[in-house]
């Protein structure tokens, strides 16, 4: 019951987050995609950074248990499940985390959105069987691998570079590009208004 409500609190005040940097509205979302407002993604890029860099430091200092690490299997199907994730992305404004946070705002379109995700879920499992056996889901790479090698870890590395210092230089570069990144890279800046002529 305790892990029940902590996640219910760390969810809650990550859709808290999700709203305030404004990853729950759709404008922002559309924006960052089409490169004429990128606040939204150095946001992202930097909170991913920083969290590689506390989760394999962690792991270093052994803060962190390894063996609650949990990767995915790769396969053909991640890259088209993938494809078509950025598709919805794009049309709806919305991905599956900023949408229920979206819905929590009281945003009536983040409803039809989670709405049509419930849909293309009793979709795919009511297609599974077919999807299976077009080979979508066989194990790519070695199917459960991370880049590097982690220590005390169940998972085979495609490279002998450490885990844990790969993960933390792949955090500083992203924390880098995200005060690197340009505030657009389409467009004139916001405001900005063309003289009539």
């Amino acid at each position: 019951m305790t892990t029940v409500i902590l996640a219910l609190i760390i969810g809650a005040l990550f859709g808290f987050v999700l709203d305030r940097v404004g990853a729950a509205n759709p404008q922002f979302i559309i924006k960052m995609l089409n490169l004429t407002n990128l606040h939204l993604a150095k946001a992202i890029l930097l909170a991913i950074g920083v969290g590689s860099i506390l989760m394999f430091g962690g792991q270093m200092l052994g803060l962190v248990d390894v063996g609650h690490m949990s990767v995915k299997t790769a396969y053909v199907g991640v890259i088209v499940g993938g494809a078509l994730l950025g598709i919805g992305w794009a049309v709806s404004g919305f991905c599956p985390g900023t949408g229920v946070a979206a819905a929590a705002t009281g945003r009536k379109d983040a409803l039809f959105f989670i709405a049509g995700g419930l849909l293309g879920a009793a979709a795919y499992m009511a297609t599974y069987p077919s999807v299976k056996a077009m080979g979508l889901l066989e194990p790519i790479a070695g199917g459960k691998v991370t880049l590097g090698t982690v220590p005390g870890s169940k998972y085979e590395g495609l490279t002998s570079l450490p885990g844990d210092i790969l993960g933390i230089v792949l955090g500083i570069v992203f924390i880098v590009v995200a005060f690197a990144l340009p505030d657009r890279l389409v467009g004139a800046p916001e405001g900005d208004t063309q003289p009539a002529e």
